[in-house]
């Protein structure tokens, strides 16, 4: 039995806030006119220096303008922005919390989540003015708290824009809020989980900071400002200037966030942003701008692998790409590059990990294919039996490591571990062992080398292109709906996606028609985020599998979705 230690060189963490972590730095290789973001659409463009004052003028608005205080949060509700890095570093440098969020979600799922956070303040998007509006309403909070961000201004003046948020007072005294990076929060990302509502997880500056660092090994050198690092046989950038990373990867996610937000901060590569991924687009901003790299998901891969209109582009630029979210198989990592020349290696993590954990190195994905990587850099693994989650205690003990290359529940520790669930202590003992390994619920085995292979999961969450959807929610609202008297949710792979998708197993009220699934589908889909639609369909069934005491077997439901042998005359399907 062992604990696996990383195999990337030990780091020297810093132990300060974000915003020195990226804007104080004294060995920075490139200069303040370097441009760090480029928009997509509009070839509007930042560079590092323009990033930086305009987080600064937005931070000491806050202070000015709201009195903002440490630990004051402000809700991010908005599509991906050149406008999002200065106000997110904006707001950390006031000490405040960025709380970003989903900007699918509907009015509902958007006011839990400024209720649970305690938001003081929103910046969002004019095309989300109606959404923000109502969650504000019924949150209970007030419409003088919105702020926006983007092209598009308020024709009325009534809501600011983020760039009006300022010290007009003339006063001196705004400074830098003074920070415990350890202990104060950078962010509260929500991450959905089994208990129904979506879950704060904790992350301190120092989380952040030491995942930016520890995917520089693991990463980030073959990335540069000025294209002089690779390795192996993979070339240089072909234009002879630096890398330039497709941003895909949603901002209101923390994947998206610490590789696309703040890696190219740190280390000058240049950001071209998509406001939302598109994969025409997504290959003609490739072409256009010779993209070298791009943080990507599963189902991207996919439409590489598939979609008619990729051969149509010259894709030739990219160096690499980084998949995460789940894992990918070895035909299509083969076949994605034998279509199109694009070399796809992966990576693993976690809202709670800030968000690598694993790490393939680039000289290797072609090598350990199927492989997330290896652990990075000041990080410990250990592969432990799983606790069945029907009869999981309160707070797990400290759980031994199985023998090498047997498989169990992934548990890591490390500088870049959440400090704990928003409110929900229960949660937090449940997950933090009192020595700070955290139990990820990912199953899977560590082979001699150190790599990473995951099989399947403990926890229940559904993941839809890398968002998660947590089943408890969704059972929450269909047994709401007048024809359903019992159900359970669990994610099934969908082959035309590429990925997992939400099926219901309902039993139904009494005189509940054959219809009436597609009806309960269409009700479901008003009432949730793109994401959580039943797009595996509904499927009736005279009763839910539950223990004694009355927790689901959702074990027992994926049997029937490996066996699609439902009594004919007891169910019914829909689907999407």
């Amino acid at each position: 039995m062992a604990i696996t230690k990383s195999t990337f060189p030990q780091l020297s963490l810093p132990e300060t806030n974000l915003f020195s972590f990226i804007f104080a730095r004294k060995e920075r290789p490139f200069p303040d006119s370097h441009v760090i973001f480029h928009d997509g659409e509009t070839d509007k463009a930042y560079s590092y220096a323009r990033v930086r004052q305009a987080a600064v003028d937005f931070g000491t608005g806050l202070k000015a303008r709201f009195d903002w205080r440490k630990g004051d949060v402000l809700a991010l509700f908005a599509s991906n922005d050149i406008d999002t890095p200065a106000v997110t570093m904006g707001t950390l440098w006031a000490g405040g919390v960025v709380s970003p969020s989903n900007p699918g979600y509907t009015p509902a799922e958007l006011a839990y989540q400024l209720k649970d956070s305690g938001s003081r303040a929103i910046v969002t998007q004019f095309h989300l003015l109606d959404t923000v509006k109502k969650a504000c309403d019924l949150a209970g909070f007030g419409r003088d708290s919105i702020i926006l961000l983007g092209d598009q201004r308020d024709p009325s003046g009534q809501i600011p824009h983020y760039t009006s948020v300022r010290n007009i007072s003339g006063a001196t005294r705004y400074r830098a809020t003074k920070l415990n990076p350890k202990h104060d929060l950078a962010f509260l990302v929500y991450s959905s989980g089994t208990t129904g509502k979506p879950k704060g997880v904790r992350l301190s500056h120092y989380n952040l900071t030491s995942n930016v660092s520890q995917l520089q090994p693991g990463e980030q050198y073959n990335l540069t400002w000025d294209g002089s690092r690779t390795c192996g046989d993979i070339p240089l950038p072909k234009t002879g200037s630096g890398d330039k990373v497709l941003t895909c990867l949603p901002y209101f996610h923390i994947y998206g966030l610490t590789t696309t937000v703040f890696n190219p901060l740190y280390t000058g590569t240049t950001s071209i942003v998509m406001a939302r991924f598109e994969i025409e687009k997504w290959c003609s901003l490739v072409q256009k701008h010779s993209i070298t790299f791009s943080y990507i998901v599963p189902p991207i891969v996919l439409l590489l692998c598939k979609h008619p209109a990729v051969p149509k582009y010259d894709l030739s630029s990219i160096r690499m790409t980084n998949s995460g979210a789940a894992p990918l198989s070895r035909e299509m990592v083969e076949t994605c590059f034998k279509r199109t020349g694009v070399r796809v290696k992966q990576g693993y993590g976690l809202s709670e990990t800030s968000p690598t954990a694993f790490n393939q190195p680039w000289d290797e994905w072609n090598v350990t294919i199927g492989s997330v990587g290896k652990v990075l850099s000041n990080m410990e693994a250990k592969i432990c039996t799983p606790i069945d989650a029907s009869d999981a205690p309160s707070e797990h003990a400290e759980a031994d490591p199985l023998p090498q290359g047997q498989v169990g529940e992934l548990h890591v520790r490390g500088p870049n571990i959440f400090l704990g669930y928003h409110n929900n202590d229960a949660a937090t003992k449940e997950s933090l062992s009192p020595s700070g390994w955290f139990h990820t619920g990912d199953v899977g085995y560590i082979d001699a080398n150190g790599n990473f292979f995951i099989t399947d999961r403990v926890k229940e969450l559904i993941k839809y292109k890398g968002f998660q959807v947590a089943p408890a929610e969704l059972e929450g609202y269909l047994l709401e709906h007048p024809l359903v008297d019992d159900c359970a949710v669990v994610g099934i792979h969908s082959e035309s996606l590429g990925t997992e998708v939400p099926r219901a197993y309902v039993v139904p009220k009494p005189g509940a028609q054959r219809k009436d699934a597609s009806e309960i589908i269409q009700w479901l889909g008003s009432r949730v985020a793109n994401h959580k639609k039943l797009r595996g369909g509904v499927v009736f069934v005279e009763e839910i599998p539950k223990t004694a005491s009355g927790k689901i077997l959702r074990r027992v439901m994926r049997e029937w979705v490996k066996a699609e042998k439902l009594e004919a005359t007891n169910s019914t399907r829909a689907r999407l």
